[in-house]
């Protein structure tokens, strides 16, 4: 047996340590006059997230072990239930929390745009001390802050206008911002702000959790391609015996398929307007016209990090969610692939899977090992690529200078992206159990040595040996081939002795092309992030 013990994860905990960055995503190229520095929204930089979640916040309030369970049992969302440590980690990004941090930082960051841009005389540059404070509520943001915006809300009846009232509320009481309390949200409609938070949702979503989580699946694939690259295995197409490969080049085919999406998605530009009501600048413009607009729009949306995009209605029109969510469904039905192959190979006795102590496979048949982890990954991708299908379909449509149907539709990005990442981990999962069953691989190899007929009607083919193919035909389809009666006909063939000499030190295991260099070579192929 070859064992996998090394492609067992401890369950992406790793990954907390981690200082993901921009890097994973291809930077911005501004459109018009300037490229302004890019900001990093890593893990431990100035605008990572101080998110608590509900059940942390639970939990530091004294809440018991029984509490959080329940919490679990009543969630409507498998992921918020039964399935949350395994997706938390996405909680940081793409919750309700996350949106409302996302539009604070957006808000803070237009006021102080607006104090550095000469013609604005009615917002001066802020003192140093002032803008600490400012980038401080920022640093600072907490549930408490989430939840005091969420009551304003109550009665506005308004996301928005309640991070706005929330942040007036906050600078009220200093006494230089307290002066220009009416720049927050100067010129801005509703979607200036929220395309700009949705936008850093996804690019931090991406960037900390679901690209590395790709690597992390990707790598454990071209680790078995490099294992088992000299594993002779055969194939079948049709469901049929075929010309023999190896189980590493297969696994090798998977890593290079999924590692070219992972780099479209890393390439997919993420993008921003900050256009006004209809996406002229029209409430800009009438407060101050001697001031170039779309370039300070471009240099504000530029400095978050995301591409400029000056074409555009009340709302960025979402092309580029479409195009990511399309190449995430993708890299997901590239892996459904990968899974029911893994799943075909155990139920064919190629591979074995590592028991766990008190584990139970079947209620009722003692003896199951069931392959539940690519079944799992198989389903979670369905569900996955079905929202996100939905996702890419519907968002680009809005009518004429908009509607508000795709504010609640963005809402459930987190779903998407939950069930992706909950099928990458339990493919990891299953992936650190699996067993090479090399006698089962052998015996099989041992029974279809009718697949050596491609080889010798080829040799017999450059040698002007007449109708190879009909000859091999008549002696092996729908017969009972053999080792004996292969070197039988080998021998019996006019063709030059070295040739022959060659065709008769051909088994099925040993006629596997170039199958092991191709696996070899995987790190070459596979393209992840640094």
């Amino acid at each position: 047996m070859v064992h996998l013990t090394q492609f067992i994860f401890d369950g992406f905990n790793k990954h907390q340590n981690l200082i993901p960055t921009r890097s994973f995503l291809n930077p911005s190229k501004s459109l018009c006059h300037h490229q302004l520095p890019r900001v990093s929204f890593s893990v431990s930089s100035p605008y990572s997230l101080k998110l608590m979640t509900s059940r942390k916040v639970i939990a530091m309030a004294g809440a018991s072990s029984r509490d959080l369970e329940m919490s679990n049992l009543t969630a409507l969302s498998p992921l918020d239930g039964r399935y949350w440590g395994k997706v938390k980690e996405l909680a940081s990004s793409m919750s309700e929390f996350g949106l409302i941090y996302f539009r604070v930082l957006v808000e803070i960051k237009w006021l102080l745009k607006l104090s550095n841009i000469p013609q604005v005389t009615e917002v001066p540059s802020f003192s140093k001390e002032a803008q600490i404070y400012l980038h401080g509520i920022i640093d600072g943001f907490s549930m408490d802050d989430a939840l005091e915006v969420k009551k304003i809300e109550k009665v506005t009846n308004h996301d928005v206008k309640a991070v706005e009232y929330f942040l007036k509320q906050k600078c009220e009481s200093h006494p230089e911002i307290a002066k220009v309390l009416e720049f927050f949200h100067f010129a801005c409609t509703s979607e200036d702000i929220n395309n700009l938070s949705h936008a850093l949702m996804l690019q931090e979503a991406l960037s900390s959790v679901i690209l590395p989580a790709m690597d992390e699946l990707i790598k454990s694939i071209s680790l078995m391609a490099k294992s088992f690259a000299y594993v002779p295995m055969l194939s079948r197409t049709h469901g049929q015996p075929a010309s023999p490969t190896t189980l590493g080049k297969e696994m090798a085919i998977f890593a290079v398929r999924l590692s070219e999406e992972r780099r479209y998605l890393s390439e997919t530009k993420i993008k921003g307007k900050f256009a006004g009501a209809v996406g002229n600048y029209n409430a800009h413009i009438s407060a101050y016209s001697n001031i170039d607009w779309p370039h300070v729009a471009e240099e504000f949306v530029t400095s978050l990090g995301l591409t400029f995009n000056p074409y555009v209605t009340q709302i960025e029109p979402h092309d580029y969610m479409a195009r990511l969510f399309n190449t995430i469904s993708q890299f997901n039905n590239i892996l459904i692939d990968f899974d029911r192959d893994i799943w075909s190979y155990i139920s064919l006795g190629y591979f074995k899977q590592i028991t766990k102590a008190g584990e139970i496979g079947s209620s009722t048949m003692p003896h199951k090992v069931n392959p539940i982890d690519f079944e799992n990954s198989e389903g979670n991708l369905g569900k996955a690529n079905a929202e996100l299908a939905f996702l890419s379909m519907k968002l680009p449509i809005s009518r004429m200078q908009r509607d508000l149907t795709d504010s609640t539709v963005l809402r459930n990005m987190g779903g998407a992206l939950g069930h992706s990442l909950l099928a990458y981990k339990s493919a990891i999962q299953g992936i650190g159990k699996l067993q090479v069953n090399e006698a089962r691989l052998k015996e099989d190899l041992d029974h279809t040595w009718e697949v050596l007929a491609e080889p010798i009607q080829t040799v017999m083919r450059r040698y002007g040996v007449p109708e190879p193919y009909e000859k091999l035909k008549e002696l092996t389809r729908g017969r009972a081939v053999n080792e004996e009666s292969i070197r039988k006909f080998i021998t019996g063939l006019e063709l030059p002795e070295e040739a022959k000499d060659q065709l008769l030190k051909l088994t099925p295991h040993t006629y596997v092309g170039a199958a092991a260099a191709l696996a070899l070579a995987v790190d070459e192929a596979v393209h992840l992030g640094h």
